[in-house]
C-alpha cells in the first residue's frame, strides 16, 4: 500500500511539505520577545547591585537607560518580533551596544580594583567578578543576535535570498547532506533560523572555552567581537583565580 513500508510504518512526509510548513510558521509568527527581553532584565540587575566602585556615574543611570530602551522595544513588538523600523532598529543595536560597552568599562573598574591596594572586600570583588562574567555573556549574545543576518526581525520576515550575508555558521547550516533525521532539521530542509537562545549558547562557550567550539565567525567583525568577548572572559577568570589564590595564601 502506498504510504507504508511491509511493517505498517507510514512514510515520512516530502522534504517539500515540512519545508513549506516551517516557511509559513517562519514567516508569520516571528522571533518571542520573551527570551531576550528576560537576559536584558538580568544584565540590569547584575549591574544594578554591582559595588560602588565598579559602577559608571549614579547607579541607576545604566540600568535606566536600557530598561528605556527594551520597554521601547516591548513596545514596537511585545510578544513576536515582526515589525522593525529604522528607529526601532538603530533603538535594539543601541541596547546591545550599551549592555556590552557598560560590562567592559566595570570590567577595568574591577581589575583597577584588584591591582590596586583597595578597602574593598575580597569576597565582594569575587561575587562582581562573577557578575562581570555573566553579564559578558548576554551582552555579546546580544550584540551577535543583532548583527547576525540583519537581525531577529530580518531573520524571521525576509526570504534567504534577501538576507545579509551570514556572520556565523550553525552545525544547521551543513547538515543537509547528512543521516534524514538530522538532515530534516538544516537549514537547506527545514529552513531553520537561529534565535537568541542559539546567541546564547555561543556566547556560553565561547567565554568558557575562550574561542568558537561548533558555531563558527564568517565576518571579520563577528571575528573581533569573539576575540574581544574571550579576552574579557579570560581576564575575569584569571582576576578569580589570583583573589582565590592570594586568598588561600593568606590564609
Amino acid at each position: 500500500m502506498p504510504g507504508q513500508d511491509e511493517q505498517g510504518i507510514a512514510d515520512p512526509p516530502p522534504a517539500d511539505h515540512a519545508h513549506a510548513k516551517h516557511d509559513a510558521r517562519r514567516g508569520k509568527r516571528g522571533e518571542a520577545r520573551i527570551p531576550p527581553a528576560i537576559a536584558v532584565l538580568v544584565a540590569i540587575t547584575l549591574y544594578a547591585v554591582l559595588p560602588e566602585p565598579l559602577l559608571i556615574g549614579p547607579r541607576f543611570l545604566i540600568p535606566g537607560l536600557e530598561l528605556a530602551l527594551l520597554v521601547t522595544l516591548i513596545a514596537t513588538n511585545p510578544w513576536r518580533m515582526t515589525r522593525q523600523t529604522r528607529w526601532s532598529r538603530r533603538a535594539s543595536l543601541a541596547l546591545a551596544i550599551l549592555v556590552v560597552t557598560s560590562n567592559l568599562a566595570t570590567l577595568a573598574l574591577l581589575v583597577a580594583d584588584l591591582v590596586s591596594d583597595q578597602d574593598t572586600p575580597g569576597t565582594s570583588l569575587l561575587i562582581a567578578a562573577l557578575q562581570v562574567w555573566a553579564t559578558n555573556v548576554i551582552a555579546f549574545a546580544l550584540i551577535y543576535w543583532e548583527l547576525d543576518r540583519g537581525g531577529p526581525v530580518a531573520r524571521t520576515q525576509k526570504p534567504r535570498e534577501q538576507l545579509p550575508l551570514a556572520d556565523l555558521r550553525f552545525t544547521q547550516d551543513e547538515t543537509q547532506d547528512t543521516v534524514i533525521e538530522v538532515a530534516a532539521g538544516s537549514s537547506k530542509k527545514a529552513d531553520w533560523i537561529p534565535t537568541f537562545v542559539d546567541y546564547l549558547y555561543l556566547s556560553t562557550t565561547n567565554s568558557s572555552a575562550f574561542s568558537p567550539t561548533d558555531t563558527m565567525p564568517l565576518t571579520s567583525r563577528v571575528k573581533i567581537l569573539m576575540g574581544i568577548q574571550a579576552t574579557a572572559a579570560l581576564i575575569t577568570s584569571l582576576l578569580v583565580i589570583a583573589r582565590a589564590v592570594g586568598a588561600l595564601g593568606g590564609g
